[in-house]
């Protein structure tokens, strides 16, 4: 089954804004995608659903296993291409707003070759 595009990014999300505060919310995402909490809301039912995401008696969201292994990928791939645009003279806020693009289409076999390539021509 292919994830929808929007479920990667509200994982990868999570997972950024889990790195950055202790405790996360629906409210949280909504404000860091400039989402209104009421699709901020049904997105977080449909993760939970489908095991991505748990969430407590107060609302903090914790990524399940498969829903963090999603995010890492995600976040893996964003974090990646835009690192190789800006080695290829993009400005970092556009190369920041194509790898977001980028990051949900790519294949996995493309992906691990610009990773691989990257690996072998990044100085130490």
């Amino acid at each position: 089954m292919k994830m929808q595009e929007s479920a990667q990014m509200y994982l990868e999300t999570i997972l950024i804004l889990s790195k950055k505060h202790a405790q996360v919310r629906s409210i949280d995402v909504a404000g860091e995608l400039d989402y209104k909490k009421s699709s901020v809301s049904v997105a977080m039912k449909k993760l939970r659903e489908n095991d991505y995401i748990e969430m407590d008696g107060d609302g903090y969201i914790t990524l399940t296993p498969t829903g963090r292994a999603i995010a890492e990928t995600i976040f893996e791939r964003h974090t990646l291409l835009s690192d190789l645009l800006v080695r290829l003279g993009v400005t970092r806020a556009v190369a920041a707003q194509d790898a977001c693009r980028m990051e949900h289409v790519i294949s996995a076999e493309s992906f691990d070759a610009i990773k691989n390539h990257m690996r072998q021509n990044t100085p130490e």
